[in-house]
């Protein structure tokens, strides 16, 4: 609750300071710049699962490969 009363206290000091407008100005830039952020993160991380699951494919496909010739896969009842 301090925090918040505190928030409002120094946005009412900066608008006397330099005036609503620029203060107004500068907060909306912020925004603007807060989101723009956010959506480059997703972007990265995106790009980055995507990578992930790409190379997991190429393992597991590749482990398919090589079990596909394999004698045990065949036929893996062994006769005593």
């Amino acid at each position: 609750m301090s925090h918040l009363i505190t928030q409002c206290d120094s946005e009412k000091l900066g608008k006397k300071l330099l005036g609503e407008n620029d203060v107004e100005a500068v907060l909306q830039r912020l925004d603007r710049l807060t989101r723009e952020e956010a959506q480059t993160t997703a972007t990265q991380t995106l790009g980055l699962v995507y990578g992930l699951v790409k190379n997991i494919k190429v393992i597991m496909d590749g482990a398919r490969g090589l079990l596909a010739g394999s004698p045990c896969c065949i036929d893996c009842s062994i006769s005593i």
